[in-house]
């Protein structure tokens, strides 16, 4: 994918990650790139900028984004929101947003702007995903569950895309120094650098990427026991024995 003859959309685009993927597709020399966000906001002052509104969790909205956006070639989808639910005791109403967005929205974005990218000779569409989709922890399972299913569901997409030539690239990454994880005191990725990491995978053509360590050795860890990955779990005697130590 030659990126300065690229037209662009991204979703979520107002700030973190999605204004980092903006400026650098700009830089990269994009010609154009479509910003959305519900609100609209125009993340970077740019003259080859589109703001528009879009909602990756109402049809209608995404339906009326990708009329006007009819020159796409890549799709970024970006949008995701995190919860902080319990499995167990959580909001249901606030798990169900989360999987609205970080799940069904990309899938939304993607049935939409499908018959574009084949239009325009194939493309590409990005779905990023976390290390938590591969992982998870605790307080993290409703977050977890939404983008191993966003995840999931690139892999199928890739699948029923390919005859159209539309190529999949699924992003996994750990913690990020965005909005989303203000408040956490722990070693961050730069947002600028995943965007390039990004970037990089597209004019690579590649499947997956793995934007940090984090990411690299939760996909290593797959394949991996249960106590193997979650070395922090102890069952039954081994609680036991522990406690009498």
């Amino acid at each position: 994918m030659e990126l300065t003859t690229a037209t662009v959309l991204v979703t979520g685009s107002n700030r973190g990650i999605g204004r980092s993927l903006v400026r650098a597709f700009l830089d990269a020399g994009a010609p154009r790139v479509y910003a959305t966000s519900r609100s609209g906001e125009v993340p970077v002052d740019d003259d080859r900028v589109v703001a528009l509104v879009l909602d990756v969790t109402d049809p209608a909205s995404v339906e009326a984004a990708a009329r006007v956006a009819d020159d796409v070639d890549i799709v970024v989808n970006n949008a995701g929101v995190t919860s902080g639910q319990s499995l167990l005791t959580g909001d249901l109403d606030v798990m169900r947003r989360e999987m609205d967005t970080n799940h069904w929205g990309p899938l939304i974005v993607t049935r939409a702007f499908a018959p574009t990218l084949a239009r325009r000779g194939g493309g590409v569409v990005v779905t990023l995903t976390s290390a938590l989709a591969l992982a998870t922890y605790p307080g993290a399972g409703s977050y977890s569950a939404s983008k191993a299913a966003a995840w999931s569901t690139a892999d199928g997409l890739r699948i029923e895309l390919a005859s159209q030539g539309t190529g999949v690239l699924t992003a996994f990454l750990g913690a990020t120094d965005t909005d989303m994880m203000a408040g956490y005191d722990i070693p961050m990725n730069d947002p600028a650098d995943v965007a390039e990491a990004v970037l990089r995978a597209i004019e690579a053509g590649d499947d997956e990427v793995f934007a940090d360590d984090t990411s690299v050795t939760a996909k290593a860890l797959l394949s991996a026991s249960v106590s193997e990955r979650y070395p922090f779990l102890m069952r039954g005697a081994e609680q036991e024995a522990t406690s009498t130590r």
